[in-house]
């Protein structure tokens, strides 16, 4: 009963891959001779026809169950090949029209995806907050609006300070004591007024005061009431902290320059995560500003520090911003790109079959021939799924219609298994027959035979003890009758 019931559920098994099987059978075509529908390879008749639902039925002719399906052919060449189990055999036509698609594994770099969202920032490194070195009033403010393009040493201001004034007037007096001991004997004298004016061309210089005026003071031996304030680099006005006629010190910030062609990207990565990130690592970003466009940069700082609200850590990333579409407020999406595998082998992530307990692909050993293959994942990003175990680079898998392969795979598996089932009952009563015919059973007497035929066995009375005259009579009765 137990091997029927486990039969049973077998057959079961195989109905509900027979619509897929049915499917990747060859096109049946009509016989002129009978009539009936009949698969023909071009090559090769079939040594047999094998019941879709039951392969253990077979047939020496094409015929039909009782459901109306056709059995399916099998070919010697089928028989005398020894595959995989699960192997799937399509004649190319089929394999044309399911629509099967394929890619050769390589090795190329891969790395794994962290997504997250990030802040567009400044560059602290290319910005800059001009302080005036001196107390004085503004006589010319050249660049008066905030978002100004500027570049390396453009003039900002000019400022009338009497501090500069004095350190002016100074310089001139030591220019002025250098031309007459330059050219006198005494050496003494020569060294000290020239360290006298090279006291007061640095004193200058400690105020800012510019090279180029530096040098018209030097030829015109005039003062300048006005001294410029140049830009330090190239970058946009973002603030402008003075006005025309304004008295300002050394507390007043005259202008915020930052410097936008390289901008930062904070973002925040939980804890979990952290142990896959390294300086260096590559990022992508997007924004809704700029959509279908994509910037590529590197990470340049992981904060040593834990946010204990949200349990994340802040990572900088630093990108060039040439177009300036990058502006500090934008929020943006982020895509690290961390624990890069130099030389890994990964297929197309569609080419994976994920049923839960396993993962596996479908190998093309030749055309037609398709082998399961169980396979160790790694890794996945952009498209791809890097193995561990299973494949090797350049092996040819499938990347679509898998799920009809699959069905196909599954049902010869569970008819292999159905038929090592069947072989193993009958190895199993071939035995039991061989040991009944080898055993000796001239010597078995009646009640031996009795006894294991019945639930029940009498025992003789004389092993009890002796008989009585009553006994006798009994037996004899018993014996005549």
């Amino acid at each position: 009963m137990n091997k029927l019931t486990l039969t049973t559920s077998l057959m079961v098994t195989l109905l509900v891959g027979i619509g897929i099987g049915y499917l990747l059978s060859p096109t049946p075509e009509p016989n002129a001779a009978n009539g009936k529908a009949i698969s023909q390879p071009s090559q090769a008749e079939p040594l047999f026809w094998r019941n879709p639902m039951n392969p253990a039925i077979t047939s020496p002719i094409f015929t039909q169950d009782e459901m109306g399906m056709d059995y399916l052919p099998v070919y010697a060449e089928e028989m005398a090949r020894k595959h995989p189990v699960g192997t799937v055999i399509i004649d190319p036509v089929t394999v044309q029209n399911i629509g099967v698609r394929s890619a050769i594994a390589e090795r190329r770099q891969l790395s794994r995806n962290l997504n997250s969202l990030g802040r567009i920032d400044f560059n602290e490194e290319r910005l800059a907050r001009l302080h005036p070195k001196t107390s004085g009033w503004i006589e010319e403010l050249r660049i008066e609006e905030t978002g100004t393009a500027v570049s390396k040493d453009t003039i900002l201001l000019s400022i009338y300070s009497p501090e500069l004034v004095a350190a002016q007037q100074e310089y001139l007096v030591a220019l002025k004591n250098w031309d007459s001991a330059k050219n006198s004997l005494a050496p003494q004298m020569k060294n000290r007024a020239q360290t006298i004016r090279e006291s007061a061309r640095e004193r200058l210089q400690l105020f800012d005061v510019p090279q180029h005026q530096i040098h018209e003071l030097e030829q015109s031996r005039k003062i300048k009431k006005q001294l410029h304030i140049h830009s330090p680099f190239e970058g946009r006005i973002m603030n402008i902290g003075a006005r025309e006629g304004q008295f300002v010190s050394p507390n007043d910030e005259l202008y915020l320059i930052a410097d936008l062609s390289r901008i930062w990207v904070n973002v925040d990565i939980f804890e979990d995560e952290l142990r896959w990130i390294k300086l260096g690592d590559k990022a992508k970003i997007t924004v809704r500003a700029e959509s279908g466009r994509s910037y590529q940069g590197h990470v340049t700082f992981i904060h040593p520090t834990l946010n204990t609200r949200s349990r994340t850590a802040q990572v900088r990333l630093e990108f060039d911003n040439p177009e300036m579409s990058l502006k500090p407020g934008m929020f943006a999406n982020v895509t690290l790109y961390t624990d890069p595998q130099a030389d890994a082998v990964v297929v197309p992530s569609e080419a994976i079959v994920r049923s839960g307990s396993r993962e596996q692909l479908f190998v093309i050993r030749e055309p037609g021939k398709f082998e399961p293959r169980e396979v160790t994942l790694g890794i996945s990003a952009d498209g791809f799924t890097q193995i561990l175990a299973g494949l090797n680079a350049g092996e040819e898998v499938v990347t679509s219609s898998q799920f009809l392969i699959d069905s196909e795979s599954k049902l010869r598996e569970a008819t292999a298994k159905m038929m090592a089932v069947m072989d193993n009952s009958m190895d199993h009563h071939e035995h039991a027959d061989m040991s009944m015919e080898g055993m000796d059973m001239s010597e078995m007497s009646m009640a031996d035979f009795e006894m294991g035929n019945n639930d029940q066995a009498i025992a003789p009375t004389h092993l009890h003890g002796p008989e009585t005259p009553e006994m006798q009579m009994n037996m004899g009765a018993e014996h005549d009758h």
